[in-house]
């Protein structure tokens, strides 16, 4: 039996819906502020809903999905972009509770449960998405209807995110080795360091695709670290929050540019750009989606991509070495940049695509013929 929700933006908006996944309650987020409390988000992606809760950029949000009906592939253990799901909360328009798919080894609502995830579904999510891009990203709640009374006592108590170290709560404790199946130790003749910022399993795997091994690292590994370990190449990953949070990350590549050549994405676009001596700023609702244009100026060429961030770099600050290699052609923010002077480059989307298309894929490509010309 269902319980009547609602999930509580900070300017005072309200979306009734039916609690789903994992339990909450106003004492429940107040004790964890994990689940149940974050910026609240939209994803304008129409498939990979499983990749979406698993990636770690979304830590500390609730997303909503515009997509109108959510679980119909059920869930598996073969998509996740890691280890667990990341997000705060998941809200959706309609929730599919019998999945027909030849992968599927679970339906989605048991998988927010185990995973304590609390949900909403039955959402006007057409309404929610609307009200995000007219006022921007909000801290929200999902709360039992009967708790909405407590929501400026939550709001008031917990912090904001704006300025909050959010990768330094989601990288990896400890060094290691990826390794991808079917690989053979040894058998790879470059080797790459992964600052893991939030990484995503299919970008280690992309990168493996291109003849590499792959050791990740801690965000907070320091340059000397890094060096010691005799990689050809620097990756960069994804992450949540606020990329100048992390200034410990922006001091160790700044100290690696021009030694190593760099590739990063997303996240690791943004400290790129830091460590350069640029600036960035927060998008008023951000872009998240599998269906984003972007211009590749060098080429003429568009690309149809996948994001999911909510900050971008700013295109007036950017030192003379560093020229923007790609556009939004949504709202022109820059979407990739390039150091030719320190062999580095990076781009704000995500090329391993996973949810979305293989458009941008051949960046994998010219990463690795950087590495094989040093």
């Amino acid at each position: 039996m269902t319980t009547s929700g609602v999930l509580i933006l900070e300017s005072g908006a309200e979306f009734q819906g039916l609690l789903r996944g994992a339990p909450v309650s106003a004492d429940r987020i107040l004790a964890s502020s994990r689940q149940g409390y974050g910026e609240a988000v939209f994803n304008t992606s129409m498939t990979g809903y499983q990749e979406i809760l698993t990636d770690p950029s979304y830590y500390g949000q609730i997303v909503c999905m515009t997509a109108p009906h959510i679980g119909n592939t059920g869930v598996n253990e073969m998509d996740p972009e890691s280890s667990r799901p990341w997000c705060a909360g998941f809200v959706i328009h309609e929730l599919c509770a019998t999945p027909s798919n030849s992968r599927s080894q679970n339906d989605l609502e048991s998988y927010l449960k185990d995973h304590g995830i609390p949900a909403l579904s039955d959402v006007d999510t057409r309404a929610l998405t609307l009200h995000l891009r007219s006022r921007g990203v909000e801290r929200a709640l999902i709360l039992p209807t009967s708790e909405r009374h407590r929501s400026a006592e939550i709001f008031g108590k917990l912090p904001r995110f704006e300025g909050r170290d959010l990768i330094a709560e989601v990288t990896t404790r400890e060094m290691y080795r990826f390794e991808d199946k079917g690989e053979e130790k040894g058998s790879h003749p470059l080797h790459i360091v992964a600052m893991d910022f939030g990484i995503k399993t299919n970008l280690l795997r992309s990168l493996a695709a291109q003849g590499c091994s792959i050791t990740v690292v801690p965000a907070s590994t320091g340059p000397e670290k890094i060096l010691a370990l005799r990689p050809d190449g620097l990756f960069l990953s994804n992450g949540p929050g606020d990329p100048a949070a992390a200034p410990y990350a922006v001091e160790t590549i700044r100290k690696l540019l021009g030694k190593l050549p760099i590739f990063g994405v997303c996240m690791g676009h943004q400290l790129l750009a830091l460590a350069a001596g640029a600036k960035t700023y927060k998008l008023k609702f951000g872009h998240r989606g599998g269906n984003q244009p972007v211009l590749d100026n060098e080429t003429g060429r568009v690309e149809i991509s996948s994001h999911n961030h909510g900050y971008a770099v700013d295109s007036s600050s950017l030192p003379a070495q560093a020229k923007i290699t790609h556009i939004s052609l949504n709202d022109r923010t820059v979407e990739g940049i390039a150091i030719p002077s320190a062999n580095a480059f990076s781009v704000q989307y995500h090329p391993e695509a996973c949810p979305g298309p293989h458009d941008s894929a051949a960046l994998f490509d010219r990463f690795a013929a950087a590495l094989k010309r040093v």
